[in-house]
């Protein structure tokens, strides 16, 4: 056995005591942690009024846009403005157009032509 006599379990307790008023000199009394937790509380307030004033301004959008529709919804429909008559369709470019080529005289592959060799 470990422990065998008074002396050493009172020793044992007086270590265990001693350690115990060290471990509590020598934290620093929570003040890391205090100033972290209202630190977070701080920033979660901010978040939720700001989540608030988002909600409160998609409210009045919402309450909005059923006004209009409401009103949309009663009023009487606007006549269409006449249409103007348009001249007839004619093509521009059609009058312009000509062929590439005379008629008949149509051209070979790349424009090269009917070509003569004259190898000899």
């Amino acid at each position: 056995m470990l422990f065998t006599s008074t002396t050493q379990f009172a020793v044992l307790g007086l270590v265990l005591i001693a350690g115990w008023l060290f471990g509590l000199a020598s934290h620093p009394g929570g003040r890391k942690w205090r100033t972290r937790y209202s630190t977070e509380r701080d920033a979660h307030a901010a978040h939720q009024k700001e989540t608030e004033a988002k909600l409160a301004a998609a409210r009045d959008r919402i309450a909005e846009l059923e006004r209009e529709n409401q009103r949309l919804a009663t009023a009487q429909p606007v006549a269409a403005a006449p249409v103007a008559e348009r001249a007839p369709y004619r093509p521009v470019a059609a009058s312009a157009a000509r062929p590439a080529y005379p008629a008949g005289k149509r051209r070979g592959w790349f424009d090269f032509g009917n070509r003569v060799t004259t190898h000899g």
